[in-house]
């Protein structure tokens, strides 16, 4: 049965909010976007009215949900400031002053860990373009080949990628009705924002819907018994990167970079960013370290070379190797028939292994799923 935006407003229309009104009429909705059955928007309110508009928030998606032909629903509750103010949550009343950066304080309530799920380590960069996603799958493929039971969420709200990097066309199904099964691919388990939408719609939203997305899907999605997932996540260190390090307890961070002297000043503020919200960091990968030429076998440094390896080493964290530039890596990753697991004996997928046994080695002694979750205050 095909669901309709009508049919999503109709179930919405009655639903009352703070002030007398129904919610369809208090021009707090986003764009609803439906998919497959599938339904996505967003409710907008002042900061200060976020705690009030919570139950309004529940029981549209429950609502939404019992729309015929619905198979999942996602409701962010997104808060503007006000006249430029600082929003309510976002400093303690009694905080001091101190220069416009970010802290992470220990908060009083212990990071829950994600039932069956052994350890979750983030795979990031600094920058796009780096080569983070492919790297985050045949990581996660290495980590399969050493005997572990592998899930991988991609958490690139913006920008999914393992659709295209594993030829996942397929939807997940619901279970019960509210929680989602992932999909199976070379063994590993996955889910991605890129399954419930279709390829070129537009992500077009605020930081509170996205920290909503990711907070879903780590905890609406019947996982099964991991032993370590990979989180890929998006480029930068923003909203999702501080609502994985809040939400779950991570073993660690893995760093991606090319030699390149501009994709490593943002690999820096990477690693700071892990350090600062009390995350590990598990080590820097060099990617596109060299091109080796197939004709003459001629070696490039086509971006430099090195420069993660100095990078590591003046931050004191592991370097985990160098992946090279490579013509078969490309049209793999393109293809959906990432190199580890199509051709699990071929050179590059011993790189990607060795990097995998250098990443394991570090997790087994990472903090464990009772890591105080950091409390991020941001001081203006």
């Amino acid at each position: 049965m095909t669901v309709t935006k009508e049919q999503v407003t109709a179930a919405l229309a009655r639903i009352p909010v703070p002030g007398g009104a129904y919610l369809v009429g208090a021009r707090v909705l986003s764009d609803i976007v439906v998919s497959d059955g599938k339904v996505f928007f967003s409710i907008t309110v002042n900061a200060a009215d976020v705690k009030e508009w919570e139950p309004v928030r529940a029981a549209a998606e429950k609502a939404v949900r019992a729309v015929p032909g619905v198979t999942s629903a996602l409701v962010a509750l997104t808060a503007e400031r006000a006249g430029g103010a600082p929003a309510a949550a976002s400093r303690p009343a009694a905080a001091p002053k101190a220069p416009p950066h970010q802290h992470a304080h220990p908060a009083d309530k212990v990071q829950p860990g994600i039932p069956g799920v052994d350890a979750i380590i983030a795979v990031a960069s600094g920058k796009g373009g780096v080569g983070k996603s492919t790297t985050a799958v045949n990581l996660a493929l290495g980590l399969r080949d050493l005997g572990l039971k592998v899930g991988v969420l991609d958490a690139d709200i913006y920008g999914p990628s393992l659709p295209k990097l594993l030829a996942i066309k397929e939807k997940p199904q619901t279970i019960g009705g509210n929680r989602l099964k992932p999909i199976e691919r070379y063994g590993l388990t996955v889910m991605s924002i890129g399954f419930l939408i279709d390829e070129e719609t537009p992500m077009i939203w605020r930081g509170p819907m996205v920290m909503s997305a990711i907070t879903q899907m780590l905890r609406e999605v019947e996982w099964g018994k991991l032993d370590v997932m990979v989180v890929d996540m998006p480029p930068g260190t923003g909203d999702a990167q501080l609502t994985m390090a809040q939400q779950v307890p991570l073993k660690g961070a893995v760093i991606v970079s090319t030699p390149q002297d501009l994709a490593l000043i943002d690999a820096r503020r990477g690693v700071a960013m892990f350090k600062r919200v009390n995350v590990p960091v598990l080590g820097v990968v060099e990617n596109m370290s060299y091109f080796l030429c197939p004709e003459c076998g001629t070696r490039s440094d086509i971006f430099g070379h090195g420069g993660a390896r100095h990078e590591a080493e003046r931050q004191g964290v592991p370097f985990l190797g160098e992946v090279p530039l490579h013509m078969t890596i490309r049209e793999k990753s393109d293809a959906g028939l990432p190199v580890v697991a199509t051709e699990p004996d071929g050179p590059h997928a011993k790189i990607y292994r060795d990097i995998a046994a250098r990443v394991l080695e570090q997790i087994k002694g990472g903090p464990s799923s009772g890591r105080v979750a950091p409390k991020i205050v941001i001081e203006a």
